[in-house]
């Protein structure tokens, strides 16, 4: 039988996460949602940055109630339908706060940067330092004592998802990076998830306890890669890249079990992100959507949307907004069956997740 959230802790210590949260913990299954990663979760980090990766400006956020916030699609990203999903208000980009809102916020904040990924250069070892100032001199201004602020942490979600932009950007770019000239493709692959599973370790150490790692999607079906390989594919998607990326995610559900096993109270979910792609890409008819290969948007070489021009007339038919990023509706689907469904994130859903002891 599932228990419910008080039944998850001890009377004393819910009552005192209850209290801290100010009557909010019996609306939420959680007490809060911290996001990491690059573009796919990006909710405007990256407006506060020097880099050519922004989505704050129309055609994207047409469909979202603040307009072009900085999310690369067209309404809200999959880490804002996680964070209705567990009773939460949407994680705000942790750029965007001054230091007395970090220090009121209690429900998450989000990392998430456009373009970054998991080799140093890019980015996310950056993002876990800003969350471990937040641990360290934030959130004890709320949590009076290291206890109640520990089981705070260990009972919050940490969503994660890397790995994308250190194939687009990096491997897969050999006149601007010589990683492919310098690793075969499992070697590159080794490297990704060992620094990886050091940065989920980092987290760990400030005391998360609760993770989704997403898989990397099927790249190679993805219309900037396919508007730009050479020589183009005989096959709907480019393969060699799919192959490419189906080396990390094989090796990534290994290390999330070997994590799982070394790092004591922990708990990871895979969010199989390529399978559900990859699916959609070969029929999209079946999950409801007519265009599976043209963006709804305008794109450029980059596969970013161009500045104000105007998008598809029916934003729900299209699996992709840009050239790399899905649109809301395909975020909305992901989220929902990676939080109650089977067979996206294992072992565990996102919702048995939350209720977890």
């Amino acid at each position: 039988m599932e228990l419910s959230y008080l039944s998850s802790m001890s009377i004393i210590s819910f009552l005192c996460l209850t209290l801290l949260l100010g009557g909010k913990a019996s609306a939420s299954i959680a007490p809060a949602l911290y996001l990491f990663g690059g573009s796919s979760l990006d909710s405007g980090n990256n407006n506060f940055l020097q880099t050519q990766a922004k989505a704050n400006f129309l055609p994207y956020g047409v469909d979202f109630l603040g307009g072009a916030t900085g999310r690369f699609t067209n309404g809200a990203t999959t880490g804002d339908f996680i964070a209705t999903e567990l009773g939460l208000p949407y994680p705000p980009a942790y750029l965007s706060l001054s230091e007395s809102q970090r220090r009121n916020i209690i429900t998450g904040m989000n990392h998430a940067s456009g373009s970054s990924g998991i080799l140093p250069e890019t980015g996310t070892a950056l993002q876990i330092s800003f969350f471990q100032s937040t641990v360290k001199n934030d959130l004890p201004h709320i949590f009076r004592t290291p206890e109640v602020l520990s089981l705070y942490l260990s009972k919050s979600v940490f969503v994660i998802t890397s790995g994308p932009n250190d194939y687009l950007n990096n491997y897969l770019q050999p006149q601007f990076y010589n990683t492919s000239k310098t690793n075969l493709p499992q070697q590159f692959a080794n490297l990704l998830l060992d620094t990886l599973g050091q940065q989920l370790t980092a987290i760990y150490n400030t005391g998360g306890r609760k993770f989704v790692v997403y898989g990397i999607g099927a790249l190679g079906c993805l219309p900037v890669v396919l508007a730009n390989v050479n020589p183009k594919p005989t096959t709907p998607c480019a393969e060699n890249v799919n192959n490419l990326v189906q080396i990390f995610n094989n090796g990534l559900a290994a290390k999330l079990q070997q994590l799982t096993t070394s790092l004591e109270g922990s708990t990871f979910v895979l969010a199989d992100t390529y399978t559900d792609s990859y699916a959609q890409f070969q029929d999209p008819v079946k999950y409801g959507f007519s265009e599976g290969r043209t963006p709804c948007c305008a794109v450029g070489a980059l596969g970013i949307c161009l500045p104000g021009q105007q998008t598809c007339i029916d934003r729900n038919a299209h699996l992709y907004y840009d050239g790399i990023h899905p649109a809301q509706r395909v975020n909305y689907q992901f989220a929902r069956n990676c939080f109650s469904g089977s067979n996206v994130c294992t072992p565990i859903n996102i919702r048995q997740l939350a209720f977890k002891l």
